[in-house]
């Protein structure tokens, strides 16, 4: 079998500003600033040419190390990070994401992203312009949201007069934003997973073991496999050098529409993070 480790190609996704973006990357989310470097590290050797950070996960400092000790040309790493909640508005956004370039050590950066809505404090959208701006300056590739629902989505776009080009949301087996992802696309909108293995608490789950025994592969390869065919963009994580390399070994087999099927039927609706319309953490500093 030739594997994707073999092969080294993870496929595009087509942004709707015409970016292309891995759709397999690895997410740094709970890795340690003291263990991301090595992490990092590990994805990059492994064949991962897309990385996800956020201000909120303080590593971002080892994840531009990391990116630029390993010695790849700067195009060939798409590089996102996200605006923490307590620096939504215009100014406040230009100053954190200088912050945030500063901290990763980057010229540019591929894909910045809101982290939430919040949408009580009512600043997205001053926000977004912000981004519209870094964007024109040639400081970002790309712009787009994350944990943002269709209300969010329909009042940035009608403000601002442009679509983002990702909406990163909690999705998984358990949680298939159905409703969310078909908006996405009426509306050219890339849907990114973070969570995507619910955060391991489905790969134990019967019906996700029969068809990893079926398919002769992992659960959590099962999985990251049933994201690429429903046409999201993945960001598994993991610390363990064996399993970072495990989530990038899925394209060399596929699931059946039965199997498909069968995984989107664990849907129970059930979040394991926060929700979107109400979370607002760091509003209070």
């Amino acid at each position: 079998m030739t594997t994707n480790r073999e092969t080294g190609v993870v496929p595009p996704i087509v942004l709707n500003d015409g970016s292309l973006m891995p759709q397999l990357g690895f997410g740094v989310f709970q890795v340690p600033a003291e263990e991301v470097v090595d992490t990092v590290t590990a994805a990059l050797r492994t064949g991962y040419r897309s990385i996800d950070t956020a201000a909120a996960y303080q590593n971002e400092e080892g994840t531009g190390r990391a990116i630029r000790q390993f010695g790849l040309p700067r195009d060939e790493v798409f590089v996102t990070t996200k605006l923490w909640n307590a620096d939504q508005g215009y100014d406040s956004t230009l100053r954190a994401f200088d912050a945030s370039l500063k901290r990763l050590g980057l010229e540019y950066l591929d894909l910045y992203l809101i982290h939430w809505p919040v949408p009580a404090a009512d600043r997205f959208a001053d926000t977004f312009r912000a981004f519209q701006r870094l964007a024109a300056d040639g400081l970002v590739r790309s712009i787009g949201v994350s944990n943002f629902r269709v209300p969010d989505l329909e009042r940035v776009i009608a403000e601002t007069g442009q679509t983002p080009s990702v909406n990163q949301i909690e999705l998984h087996p358990g949680l298939i934003q159905r409703e969310l992802r078909e908006y996405h696309a009426e509306h050219a909108i890339a849907t990114e997973a973070w969570s995507p293995l619910g955060q391991g608490t489905l790969l134990g789950d019967p019906v996700v073991t029969r068809i990893a025994g079926e398919v002769d592969r992992t659960p959590a390869q099962v999985i990251i496999r049933w994201h690429l065919q429903l046409g999201n963009v993945v960001i598994p994580k993991s610390v363990t050098p064996a399993r970072i390399e495990e989530n990038f070994d899925v394209f060399g087999f596929e699931l059946s529409a039965e199997q498909m099927a069968a995984v989107s039927g664990l849907d129970t609706g059930t979040r394991i993070g926060p929700d979107p319309e109400t979370f607002a953490a760091g509003l209070e500093n």
